[in-house]
């Protein structure tokens, strides 16, 4: 933290490159950009703890003046945390060193649409629910609909590796970016050119995805646009089954079918999510699809699923819940607090695996998960020919908020350490932030030490998103 003198001695320096009105320094401000929606930070904020503070909040309206602020930053040496809408569930924006917090909200517009190369671009802080209306009102889809949609910046997807819910079809964010802008902690503006393949040396654009503001900070991307289906087509199975669910999964990827929605729900979570909805019977998993393009593919993928499955063993309830969770898709970001005595919280592992270890993963993470006394459900979703994500789903209830936090942390301990261990990945779309940071060195391996050091070449001193990844600031 800046002690006053310095704060505002900084405050004036960039309000000469933002302008005055566009900083921001008063307590009631900073405390709404102190937390994202990391479950762990909403409990503290519940329980009246307060949280790490920046001393300033930044609303920079180019890419310009985010190379002017990082520059003033870097000279002295203030740690930057970028902002976008602040949806992330990691603690990925929280300001755990004080310094600036560079919200790029004001960074909004789109920029261009080519119809010929069918592409957007767009600043940074643009909503992801306005740019898929807006380009769906010229005949488009981006394909990338996370829950979030309505709360979340395309910097924000960017930052994280995000992932949309036909990102089966589609693609990840990583694989939707064509052309990236970025400034460096030193206020270096980089372009990398959009083109749809290249063969020039290693693709930085996939260096920057991801990283969290911890080597850059984005402002400008080129992405990937698709035409609007001619038809979407919805279908669900009921198994008997994980197993049977996910053998099922894997043969309709491997017949050469890519439905746009893949999701498998455990038996608790169907329980959860669908009974008193649908017919749904005891101990079932419900198999949710999808099929996007024109009437003659969605006819052919349809069928191909559908045989698939009751070859497998499952039993066609219609287009009914698959439906009802896409129309209800983006209600699950704002839930329903839990009530179930005592203190409580939950939250969501999002983690990855290959087919030949998927199963595994499951069930090693729900066993030391339930041996806390938690509540888990689990569904399979974002699946994709070579294997697919797990949430892993849980809530817990202790007397009192310190020992829900201790159990909440115990959980993700061990949950993480299980995935890990059976061949996952514990992060498929949400991240790393701080709250899995000390996780990254274990999961990266040696090559986490090749992370360390592009660090230390493109932020010396440390200044950008500190103790976020597993990096640590100056």
């Amino acid at each position: 933290m800046l002690d006053e003198k310095m704060r505002q001695h900084v405050a004036q320096l960039i309000s000469e490159i933002v302008g005055a009105k566009n900083i921001w320094l008063t307590e009631t401000d900073r405390l709404l950009n102190a937390h994202d929606a990391w479950p762990l930070s909403e409990a503290k904020i519940r329980a009246c703890e307060r949280l790490p503070l920046a001393d300033m909040v930044v609303y920079p309206g180019s890419t310009e003046e985010v190379a002017e602020v990082l520059k003033v930053a870097n000279r002295l040496r203030i740690p930057v945390v970028p902002v976008g809408g602040g949806a992330g569930v990691c603690g990925g924006t929280l300001p755990t060193r004080g310094g600036i917090q560079l919200d790029l909200k004001r960074m909004d517009r789109i920029l261009s649409i080519d119809h010929s190369s069918m592409t957007v671009t767009v600043e940074a802080g643009v909503v992801g629910i306005d740019l898929e209306g807006a380009v769906n009102r010229l005949g488009y889809t981006t394909g990338h609909t996370p829950s979030s949609m309505r709360a979340s910046t395309v910097g924000g997807f960017l930052a994280t590796r995000s992932g949309g819910s036909m990102s089966s079809l589609y693609g990840k964010i990583e694989d939707l970016t064509l052309g990236l802008r970025v400034v460096l902690a030193d206020g270096t503006i980089v372009d990398c050119k959009a083109v749809p393949r290249h063969s020039v040396g290693p693709d930085l654009r996939q260096l920057f995805i991801g990283s969290e503001g911890t080597l850059c900070v984005i402002t400008e991307a080129t992405l990937r646009l698709f035409p609007l289906p001619e038809e979407r087509r919805f279908r669900t199975f009921a198994f008997d089954d994980i197993h049977s669910g996910l053998e099922a999964i894997r043969l309709i990827f491997r017949k050469g079918v890519t439905p746009s929605i893949v999701r498998l729900y455990d038996p608790e979570d169907t329980a959860f999510t669908f009974t008193g909805k649908f017919d749904v019977g005891d101990g079932e998993c419900l198999l949710l699809l999808a099929f996007d393009g024109s009437r003659e593919q969605v006819d052919l993928d349809d069928k191909v699923a559908s045989r698939v499955c009751k070859e497998a063993g499952g039993r066609d309830v219609g287009e009914g819940p698959s439906r009802h969770w896409w129309e209800h898709r983006y209600d699950m970001y704002y839930p329903t607090p839990l009530t179930t005595g005592g203190y409580s919280i939950g939250d969501t592992i999002d983690v990855v695996a290959t087919y030949d270890r998927l199963e595994r993963v499951y069930w090693a993470m729900k066993e030391v998960m339930e041996s806390h006394d938690a509540i888990v459900l689990a569904h399979f979703s974002h699946m994709y020919q070579n294997g697919g994500s797990i949430y892993m789903i849980f809530f817990v209830s202790m007397p009192d908020a310190e020992s829900a936090w201790e159990r909440y942390k115990q959980i993700w301990d061990d949950g993480v350490e299980a995935c890990l261990r059976e061949g996952g990945t514990m992060s498929h779309q949400h991240g790393v932030g701080l709250w899995r940071s000390t996780y990254t060195e274990p999961e990266l391996g040696t090559s986490f030490d090749v992370l360390r050091r592009i660090k230390a070449v493109l932020d010396p001193n440390g200044i950008l998103n500190p103790d976020k990844l597993g990096l640590k600031g100056d």
